[in-house]
């Protein structure tokens, strides 16, 4: 039996765009007839252009037909969050401020998908202003878990995570300011890329409130995916992903002691000796000290963020929830030594880690320390029994947005409830195509889509 177009990879719909079999049309067609099935239950999309992305899928399909894409994944349909600005679609960026707003032009990385093909169909819901770990706002409501509708998959990018984990299109544009594609993928049984800092060109967006540390990169199935997507956005200004035969891998089971759920910890021991039995050479450590002056830094430099964006945007004042009215009084109270001297904390611990990674090609940790909970929840209260904060769930992916390091995020197991969890790899700076050379050691798969949703 065929697999319906929805189901299938970028990489396979190209196959079958070049061999004939389908066109492009009949994969847009076949992923809004999912979207229509199953946005209801998960809410992933809010905003959709049939008609201009039907019009775009034509134009490809006329080039297939003539042997002249434009890129590797011409024709392949892809949606954008929602922080993300694309001409003619509204941008909310989650918040009731920007509810009405229709930009005029596409983002720069927007644009760079478009020049090459890819057929722009939808925007996915984020939490409001992209600041949380969680999906839900008060213009569009929350965002539910393919694998379990009533729990998260995380966020910012969890509306992007719920399309693409239940069919709606193969492919999501993203961003991830500490943590926004890779918590989320984990938590979708998804493959998620967070490029080094300046790796993929920024521009004509919303403010970015978090400088250079967010930045853009994809969310997919399969790793084959993950590698065409930064192709597209990147270009061939990339390293290559050459190899040692054995790679140097260092296993970081937490971070300065925190709590992580047991069957996340036991699926990622197991990773590790996977990679070990690859042929990697893996040192594990129990805990990694360094990075936990993390957590007195970062909460400076992202509330710092939110209260210049209120001062900027007046109507936030009124108009935001009190999760970001909070965060915004709190930005209020730091004053520019304080953010200065963050940046400077930043650039210590910056030295003190690539100090530790030194003769490591990368740094495998879990991606998250937390299986998904309920979807209208910021975070979960305890993790392996222990009390923990709004961040606790999200240890281990800040610190490669503060010291602009490439992360890539991969499926590693799903739990004795069917809860996707995944494993994270760190390494250099434009180390890109290594993490995914060294992650193409295990034959990475994610779960199936969920087709009874």
């Amino acid at each position: 039996m065929t697999a319906p177009l929805w189901q299938l990879s970028a990489a396979r719909l190209v196959e079958g765009y070049r061999g004939g079999a389908f066109t492009p049309v009949d994969a847009l067609k076949s992923v809004l007839d999912r979207c229509d099935a199953v946005n209801p239950s998960l809410n992933a999309v809010i905003t959709l252009a049939p008609e201009t992305a039907l019009e775009a899928a034509e134009l490809s399909a006329g080039r297939w037909h003539a042997g002249a894409p434009l890129g590797p994944l011409d024709g392949v349909p892809v949606s954008i969050k929602d922080n993300l600005l694309v001409k003619g679609m509204r941008a909310t960026w989650g918040s009731r401020a920007f509810a009405d707003f229709v930009p005029d032009h596409d983002e720069v990385p927007v644009a760079r998908l478009r020049t090459q093909g890819l057929v722009i169909f939808a925007k996915t819901n984020v939490p409001e202003l992209t600041l949380q770990g969680y999906t839900d706002n008060l213009i569009f409501g929350a965002t539910g878990n393919p694998h379990a509708p009533d729990l998260t998959p995380g966020g910012s990018s969890g509306g992007a995570v719920a399309a693409v984990g239940s069919g709606i299109g193969p492919l999501a544009l993203c961003t991830d300011g500490g943590g926004s594609i890779r918590r989320p993928a984990a938590h979708g049984g998804l493959l998620g890329l967070k490029p080094s800092a300046r790796t993929v060109r920024r521009g004509k967006g919303f403010p970015a409130i978090l400088g250079e540390f967010e930045v853009v990169g994809p969310i997919a199935r399969t790793l084959e995916d993950v590698a065409l997507m930064l192709e597209v956005l990147a270009g061939d200004e990339l390293p290559g992903g050459d190899l040692t035969a054995s790679p140097r891998i260092l296993h970081a089971r937490t971070f300065a002691g925190q709590p992580v759920d047991p069957e996340i910890s036991a699926g990622i021991d197991d990773t590790a000796r996977r990679f070990a039995e690859a042929g990697c050479e893996v040192t594990t450590v129990d805990s990694l000290e360094i990075l936990s002056d993390m957590d007195a830094v970062w909460p400076v430099v992202s509330t710092s963020g939110v209260a210049w964006l209120f001062d900027r945007y007046p109507a936030l004042t009124e108009m935001a929830g009190q999760d970001l009215q909070a965060m915004a009084a709190t930005g209020r109270g730091f004053t520019a030594a304080d953010y200065a001297g963050a940046i400077a904390g930043i650039e210590t611990i910056k030295d003190r880690f690539l100090g530790q990674l030194d003769g490591f090609d990368a740094l495998l940790t879990p991606a998250i320390a937390a299986l998904s909970w309920p979807k209208a929840k910021s975070h979960p209260e305890t993790i392996a029994g222990q009390p923990v904060g709004p961040r606790g769930h999200a240890i281990f992916t800040a610190f490669a947005n503060a010291l602009g390091l490439p992360g890539l995020s991969i499926p590693a197991g799903v739990s004795a409830a069917g809860l996707p969890y995944g494993f994270q790899l760190v390494g250099p700076y434009r180390s890109e195509r290594r993490l995914i050379a060294i992650a193409e050691r295990l034959s990475p798969t994610s779960p199936d889509i969920p087709t009874g949703i």
